[in-house]
């Protein structure tokens, strides 16, 4: 439970520059992710696995600022030495109860969280500034992550906290430090009184139309109890967010590239012979042949996707329930309801050839053409949805815990 370390916590001015000048630097490196661009750009689907669990590796050291802030009092020094699972007595203990707490700021580091900084802010009111200049001199901006912390009352302050960081698109919880003191002096059970204190919260933050943050009710004298060990859970998860979400952003947007290039180039060829020769196809009219050659040239193929599942330990099943291209029925009627193909008078043409032979040849070759290229497309809005799905579970496989669902999205409030 507990930790010694040394004593690099030196406490830093409200007004210093210690902090890296912009929020750029904190989460990702991102020169350093781009290095492999080239690397990723003609690589199928198996083959960018591998090179992004190696550059989620990297930036698993990446620093992470979260700031630590609330009213003067709340216990915000006494929060971070219980999550960092030490008593205040020990050296390296964020100091309890003097002025340079409430006056200056300080970073903390913890072996539960490596490459994190705990920021000790002053509270407000702990000077005379105004809410404005308090929010200038503390450079909210240059963080990453942010803790308001309560007790006894959730304020006006806590609300223009919230308000303020939600307005900077940051994640924020909200922790409610001293249930032990509550639950020892109310009459209420202890269910009710959970439900009070989260329920007068969310009333002055949607109030204020603020979202709905997380809400954790917790002891800082005992970090074992309440909801600190899902504090402490979330916030490790929330941490491998952040690092994650730019280098894996990246990469989509990198392969995503690289299957528009590969969709492009296909089409080009498809009125040529060159079109069957680089995919293997013998007869472009069996749209069974064409999805096996489709699949494997994406590197969507069921070989591919099975040794993908196993990598990343997710279903192989649940990739084939995602692509549409699986389905050759749905295929085939998709490219009949292309606006063109649509028209009545493409749909009767097949009629009029008898009358015209020798537009015969044309109209079949144009067809053909028509569906291939409709074909593709579907095949690589299904390459791109497993890419998607795949990099969701990287980050699980390779311990860094979990990234967010969908695209890649962050900033938004869970609820």
């Amino acid at each position: 439970m507990e930790e010694s370390l040394p004593p690099s916590h030196t406490p830093l001015s409200a007004s210093s520059n210690s902090l890296p000048p912009d929020s750029s630097w904190i989460i990702l490196d991102e020169a350093e992710f781009v290095r492999n661009e080239n690397d990723w750009s003609g690589g199928k689907l198996l083959e960018v696995v591998p090179k992004a669990r190696e550059a989620l590796r990297t930036v698993s050291c990446t620093p992470v600022n979260i700031a630590v802030m609330g009213d003067a009092g709340n216990g915000m020094s006494s929060f971070i030495n219980a999550l960092r699972g030490i008593g205040h007595e020990e050296e390296a203990a964020a100091p309890i109860g003097v002025v340079r707490t409430t006056l200056t700021r300080a970073s903390y580091s913890s072996s539960h969280f490596p490459n994190v900084l705990l920021w000790d802010l002053p509270g407000i009111g702990s000077t005379t500034q105004s809410l404005e200049n308090y929010l200038r001199e503390m450079q909210l901006n240059q963080y990453d992550l942010f803790i308001i912390i309560a007790s006894e009352q959730f304020s006006m302050n806590h609300v223009w906290l919230a308000k303020t960081i939600e307005g900077m698109g940051k994640k924020f919880y909200i922790v409610w430090t001293k249930l032990d003191r509550d639950l020892s002096t109310r009459t209420l059970y202890q269910e009710d009184l959970q439900q009070n204190i989260r329920g007068t919260i969310l009333k002055n933050l949607q109030e204020e139309q603020v979202c709905v943050p997380l809400i954790f009710l917790v002891s800082n004298l005992d970090p074992s109890l309440h909801d600190f060990p899902k504090l402490r859970d979330t916030l490790q998860k929330d941490v491998t967010k952040l690092r994650c979400h730019g280098p894996l952003q990246k990469l989509f947007q990198t392969y995503e590239k690289s299957i528009n290039h590969k969709v492009t180039s296909l089409q080009e060829k498809i009125d040529t012979q060159s079109f069957q020769d680089v995919l293997g196809i013998r007869n472009a009219d069996d749209l069974e042949e064409c999805q096996k050659a489709y699949h494997r040239h994406f590197g969507v193929d069921d070989e591919s996707l099975q040794r993908v599942a196993q990598i990343t330990g997710t279903d192989f099943p649940h990739y084939k329930d995602l692509m549409k291209s699986q389905d050759l029925q749905a295929v085939n009627q998709g490219s009949w309801n292309l606006p063109f193909m649509n028209c009545t008078v493409v749909q009767a043409f097949p009629n009029l050839l008898s009358y015209i032979p020798f537009l015969g040849n044309y109209f079949i070759h144009y067809l053909r053409g028509m569906k291939q290229k409709y074909f593709l497309s579907v095949v690589a809005e299904d390459t791109k949805t497993i890419l998607s799905e795949v990099l969701k579970f990287i980050p699980h496989e390779s311990q860094l815990g979990s990234i967010p669902k969908g695209p890649f999205s962050s900033g938004r409030q869970d609820t």
